[in-house]
């Protein structure tokens, strides 16, 4: 039998991680799921279905594949489930691609197809509800429309998932009691170091008063009585961009399993 990886053995892996654990696994998608309906079916009439499609598949991809990830490793939240987790009969590379599969993959690949259904219907529930009659109903009928998983926002929140899940990974590793919050609060202090590190090289460079410095993206300056935006070239935006939406997630993927491994030792 091949120690590294075995289909079979995986299998049984995969399946015992799921069933061992129901309510923080399955329980925890069919809650997010319900609350995602919920958000949607309440925030559209209110806020328009553009701020509830957003605010919804944000939430909901991002925030509950963290919320996931955070539960992928917790068998090392005590001694008694870690010991027994590590002695299973299953190598170190089974046990992080389970970790990787149910987190990164399975559960938003669940979260995708359930978000499309939910905003296919309200989408084709508000078009059904049009008069054709009416004035305005082409510009209505078309002012509304089912949310691109290739668009503008979509492709913003699948790089804060892969930066949310990889560093869970890692943290739930490296922090054995309350890694959710302990990794919330490193993610916290790194952005805040960022930005502040950003704003204050910008302001030696510009030699004025900075109103705003966004992280690898622009920065703003007062100019006479309105605000001025200087934005970061547009080659280097995109090589910090894919360094930090992909490199880094890739990086921090690959620490996972080496701290995996070395907890097995």
């Amino acid at each position: 039998m091949n120690n590294t990886f075995n289909l079979l053995r995986f299998g049984l892996l995969f399946k015992k991680t799921l069933l061992e654990r129901p309510m923080q696994i399955i329980g925890f998608t069919v809650l997010i799921l319900s609350l995602i309906l919920i958000i949607y079916n309440y925030m559209y009439p209110l806020k328009g279905f553009d701020s509830a499609q957003n605010l919804t598949f944000t939430w909901g991809l991002a925030g509950g594949s963290y919320f996931m990830a955070s539960f992928v490793f917790s068998h090392f939240s005590s001694n008694a489930t870690g010991s027994s987790y590590l002695t299973l009969p299953a190598s170190h590379f089974e046990k992080w691609l389970c970790g990787i599969l149910i987190a990164g993959i399975l559960f938003p690949a669940i979260f995708i197809l359930f978000y499309r259904l939910v905003d296919t219907y309200f989408v084709s529930l508000f078009h059904s509800s049009l008069d054709p009659a009416a004035p305005f109903y082409k510009e209505r009928y078309q002012s509304v429309n089912i949310f691109s998983f290739n668009g503008v926002v979509a492709w913003m929140v699948y790089r804060i998932f892969l930066l949310g899940v990889s560093a869970m990974l890692v943290g739930s590793l490296y922090f054995n009691k309350a890694g959710f919050i302990k990794v919330s609060l490193v993610i916290c202090g790194v952005l805040i170091m960022l930005y502040l590190v950003n704003h204050f090289f910008a302001r030696i460079i510009f030699g004025t008063a900075i109103e705003d410095a966004m992280i690898f993206g622009h920065v703003t300056i007062p100019v006479g009585n309105s605000d001025g935006i200087i934005l970061l070239p547009e080659k280097i935006s995109d090589f910090t961009l894919n360094i930090v939406s992909y490199i880094f997630p890739a990086v921090l993927f690959i620490t996972s399993f080496i701290r995996l491994r070395e907890k097995e030792f």
